[in-house]
């Protein structure tokens, strides 16, 4: 898939995952160091080099307060007796009057009967005990329950092996984090942190190990599944991404630098759909957050509100902070479906090459919709637009069909076709609905299984 016509790209092809593994300056630290990458930086714009003038000095005794003014002194000329009482019984009087028409005001406003703080048994202010501030600790609280409901089901992992991107098949040791989703030791993680082992021991938050075995690697993302001989693990709520909104509360727990086990940090949804090139290959449709995650991260969860799994930490930008990308959850959920079964971790297969449809190209193109999957031959490669004797193939899927809705799902910016075809398993069989030459059509599509050597 790809964001502009000219550059399409076979949805079912989008990640090179043949070597994907951390490199030796990654786990040689013994810190499990996240995927990263560095964005290519834009030019810097005219405005960032502009001269601002010279600040105006600052005033001598900025911070000092006017000398004090002398007092004048007041000529007061002095009454003789019938004077002063005159005057001091004239003033008694204006008092009088004034504090009663004050008197009188407050009462008609009921001032009088309302109840005011009173003063402790010690003396102690009675504001301080009377009056409430307004404070707000909802989101506080429920960062504490994540951390309390998710924590036990967070895990650290221990990896000794070799190196398989190393000429010299140098030895490793790192360390990642991983998720329980399945309390008879099944745990979900990234590829990156296990790709290579020779061995894994698997700690749990109150310190009781295990030895662990790789079951499987996936095929399309950076994700893994390791077993432990185990029963009665307390295993993670998985939620559901697909629902995420920008500006949600996130919680991530992890391992950051290998040390600091169950670390908690919190932070928002910043994007989603995300697209990365990372050392390991293209990822895409990730959650971006600007939640703390560093290396020993790598594998543990990302939870929403309620301490659901909604993402497996994997990414982080090199040159910035406050940028790490996250798997959906909702694309990891087909490979633990099969691991419980005990199948063979497979990633679906439909056949077609396709341009991801926006106003732009609707524009350019002149379609007659703005969102969906424009079947197209690969630009770059010359590949036909449907492969041949593929699924989508024998299904009748044709050249020039635009693909508004895999199930009942749209196809849209938010979900494009091979983050929902990700959600599906092989053997599926997906329904598709279809506009041709002005018609819509339904097409169901039996899936195939994802050759492991597409780039």
């Amino acid at each position: 898939m790809t964001d502009h016509p000219l550059d399409p790209e076979d949805e079912t092809q989008p990640h090179d995952v043949a070597s994907f593994r951390a490199t030796p300056s990654q786990t040689t630290d013994r810190t499990g160091e996240p995927t990263s990458f560095s964005p290519t930086p834009d030019p810097r714009p005219d405005w960032a080099g502009a001269r601002w003038s010279s600040p105006e000095p600052t005033p001598e005794r900025w911070f000092e307060t006017a000398p004090p003014v002398p007092a004048q002194p007041v000529a007061v000329t002095q009454q003789r007796g019938g004077g002063a009482g005159t005057v001091l019984a004239a003033a008694l009087a204006a008092a009088v009057l004034a504090s009663g028409g004050t008197v009188i005001a407050l009462n008609a406003s009921g001032a009088f009967d309302r109840t005011g703080p009173s003063a402790g048994a010690n003396g102690s202010n009675p504001n301080a005990a009377s009056v409430l501030q307004p404070v707000k600790v909802d989101e506080s609280s429920a960062i504490i329950d994540v951390a309390s409901r998710a924590g036990p089901s967070v895990v650290r992992i221990f990896e000794e092996g070799v190196d398989p991107n190393s000429i010299t098949q140098q030895t490793t040791q790192g360390i990642g984090s991983g998720i329980i989703f399945d309390s008879n030791g099944w745990i979900l993680t990234n590829r990156h942190v296990v790709a290579g082992a020779n061995s894994l021991t698997v700690e749990l938050k109150d310190g009781t190990k295990y030895d662990g075995k790789v079951y499987g690697v996936d095929t399309l993302t950076d994700l893994a599944i390791v077993k432990v001989d185990a029963t009665g693990l307390p295993a993670a709520t998985i939620g559901d991404s697909d629902g995420l909104k920008v500006g949600e509360l996130v919680v991530a727990i992890g391992s950051p630098l290998g040390t600091f086990s169950n670390t908690v940090t919190s932070g928002i949804v910043s994007a989603t759909g995300r697209r990365i090139q990372t050392d390991g290959g293209d990822l895409r449709n990730l959650i971006q957050t600007d939640a703390a995650i560093n290396p020993g991260n790598s594998g543990g969860p990302l939870l929403d509100a309620t301490g659901a799994v909604i993402g497996v930490n994997t990414a982080i930008a090199r040159d910035a902070s406050g940028i790490g990308f996250s798997i959906p959850i909702n694309i990891a959920r087909p490979m633990m479906r099969q691991a419980l079964a005990g199948q063979q971790l497979q990633r679906p297969y439909i056949g077609i090459h396709y341009v991801q449809i926006d106003a732009q190209v609707k524009k350019d193109s002149k379609l007659p919709v703005d969102q969906g999957a424009w079947v197209q031959a690969d630009a770059t490669t010359n590949d036909p637009a449907v492969v041949p004797d593929g699924p989508a193939a024998k299904a009748g899927v044709k050249d020039g069909d635009i693909i508004t809705k895999m199930g009942d799902q749209p196809v849209d910016a938010l979900h494009p076709l091979d983050a929902v075809l990700s959600q599906f398993s092989p053997g599926d069989t997906v329904r598709l609905t279809v506009l041709r030459d002005g018609q819509t059509l339904t097409i169901d599509v039996v899936l195939g299984v994802r050759p492991a050597g597409l780039g």
